[in-house]
């Protein structure tokens, strides 16, 4: 698994047989069997017109080719009949229309959430999930898609299935947005559509940042996919370079910052990141990134019960974020079998979420999806990757136990409910 110490060590998990026989059967690739040829999907307008242009064929065929790409139910190239055969051949020695093409699905939540293991070339697996909400009141139906961006992931956050996993490898543009195209394929089926997509899935968006703003870049090109830039989320867990990135760049994406405690003792344990990018100088990087495109950021908060939901840490949060374009999502921590913590309780968090109103942040408390399917990031795959030994497993409990135990016992005292009114740190305490 990958250190709690080190979280740029990456670790490779060989994948092994599941047990589950609803869940597909995964070797490690065989020399000589991997598809080398790229993914269709990965190639803008431009390169798909060029190809055409080297070819003789007429301009016209690429919008024809992207029409069926992005919008059509096509599953292969024989079935794009608006091309030519000879150019549907050509395109299938060159290309590849699905890189995630090996597939199995999950429902739950009585079909309100899919969660689907996608086996990629390489024998490596990603997650996606597609959640769906159904109209109410003036809100209109919604069918959010969360997508990975990396296989594994190398940050080693605690609470997190996939930091178990360790890292593997970034995705490829093609090997992101294919998982929206998939779930677009299923969703029309139904007459359905995506309205939203966020890169909350296996891995670290902004270890990945130029890829991850190619997709970005292709699902939001009125020409491809189409999404509104304002329907997509990209979050981090705090790497700085890539949020300096993204506001130099100023995109109307929704920024999420996935910041789980405010005191740097306790993130540091929660967050790896942390030791190398502090809370206090990512917070003001996305509020330069808020600035720059008027977009509030979104700040996510894993709420573990008895760790980082006491009073001091809802006084330090709403301290750090008070006055700031931003928005707090407070959820209950998914269990993790590797993990001693468990989710804090439904009235400690409004609690919480009362401290942070209380400065005038707007506040929401998300409710947990597809827990019966293990659809939090990571679970479904580790499933099916090498498990660590019970040892292992008791080691690593007993390292989260000491750290966190550390981290609460040596905050210092000066930091403690200061910045925020004594009545108001106090709600949460009762």
């Amino acid at each position: 698994m990958t250190s709690l110490m080190d979280p740029r060590t990456p670790t490779i998990v060989q994948p092994r047989r599941s047990q589950d026989r609803a869940l597909p059967l995964i070797d490690a690739p065989v020399a000589g069997q991997r598809d080398l040829r790229p993914g269709l999907s990965g190639l803008s307008s431009d390169a798909l017109r060029d190809w055409f242009s080297q070819r003789g064929e007429p301009s016209y065929r690429a919008r024809q080719l992207v029409d069926q790409l992005w919008s059509g139910r096509a599953v292969s190239f024989a079935e794009m009949r608006t091309l030519p055969a000879g150019v549907r051949a050509a395109l299938d020695a060159e290309f590849r229309l699905d890189t995630v093409a090996d597939t199995a699905v999950r429902p739950a939540d009585e079909g309100l959430t899919e969660k689907a293991l996608h086996i990629l070339d390489d024998g490596r697996t990603i997650e996606s999930v597609l959640m769906r909400y159904p109209a109410r009141g003036l809100r209109r139906e919604r069918a959010t898609i969360c997508i990975s961006s990396q296989a594994g992931c190398a940050v080693g956050c605690p609470f997190c299935a996939t930091g178990e996993l360790g890292f593997w490898r970034d995705l490829s543009t093609a090997e992101i947005v294919d998982q929206v195209r998939f779930w677009s394929r299923r969703l029309a089926a139904d007459g359905r559509r995506v309205t939203n997509v966020v890169f909350m899935g296996m891995g670290e968006p902004l270890l990945n940042a130029e890829t991850v703003l190619e997709a970005a870049a292709a699902l939001s090109d009125p020409q491809r996919f189409g999404l509104g830039a304002r329907h997509i989320t990209i979050s981090t867990s705090g790497v700085l370079p890539g949020i300096e990135r993204l506001s130099a760049l100023a995109p109307q994406y929704t920024l999420a910052v996935s910041l789980h405690a405010a005191r740097a003792g306790l993130r540091d344990v929660l967050v790896p990141l942390n030791r190398r990018w502090p809370a206090e100088e990512v917070v003001e990087a996305a509020t330069r990134y808020a600035d720059a495109t008027g977009r509030r950021v979104t700040y996510e908060y894993v709420m573990i019960a008895g760790i980082n939901d006491t009073p001091d840490d809802a006084a330090q949060t709403a301290a750090l974020l008070r006055g700031r374009l931003a928005h707090v999502n407070l959820i209950p921590m998914n269990p993790v079998a590797h993990t001693p913590w468990q989710p804090s309780d439904a009235g400690r968090i409004e609690a919480f979420a009362g401290v942070l109103r209380a400065v005038g942040l707007h506040t929401t408390v998300r409710r947990n999806r597809g827990i019966e399917i293990g659809a939090a990031c990571g679970q479904l795959a580790a499933e099916l990757a090498a498990q660590p030994t019970p040892a292992a497993v008791a080691r690593r409990r007993e390292i989260l136990v000491e750290r966190s135990a550390a981290a609460l016992r040596d905050a210092p005292a000066q930091a403690r409910a200061t910045a925020v009114p004594d009545a108001t740190a106090a709600v949460i305490s009762r």
